[in-house]
């Protein structure tokens, strides 16, 4: 993205385009996209996916495989939320950024499957 703000940048979180952190009285605050689609009728599934660690990437892997056959399968809207580190932006090394990933992103956009109506395992 260039290093911008984007929705889903935290308070406080320095960008390109926000050099003294995401400012909620100017910006608002961060949308939380899984919580928000969840509640809507039409989608199907919505789960929100990190690719911090390798169990994790796995469970991402099932998790787009599994939105991709309810497309197919034409079981509804699926949406995948991937939390991804961006260290070049970030001004941190690969390991930093993984790590600030978990200690600052994961608990603000907690993971885990927010919608399921289509059953079956993923």
């Amino acid at each position: 993205t260039g290093g911008q703000m984007a929705p889903t940048s935290l308070p406080g979180q320095v960008t390109q385009t926000t050099p003294y952190g995401r400012d909620t009285s100017v910006a608002g605050y961060p949308v939380r996209i899984c919580e928000m689609l969840s509640t809507l009728d039409g989608v199907a599934y919505a789960e929100r996916v990190s690719v911090d660690s390798v169990p994790n990437i796995r469970k991402a892997r099932a998790a787009i495989k599994k939105a991709f056959e309810n497309q197919v399968n034409k079981k509804g809207f699926s949406i995948v939320e991937v939390l991804s580190s961006c260290p070049t932006n970030w001004g941190l090394t690969p390991a930093e950024a993984l790590n600030w990933l978990r200690d600052n992103m994961i608990p603000y956009y907690p993971l885990g499957v927010y919608k399921d109506t289509t059953g079956g395992e993923k």
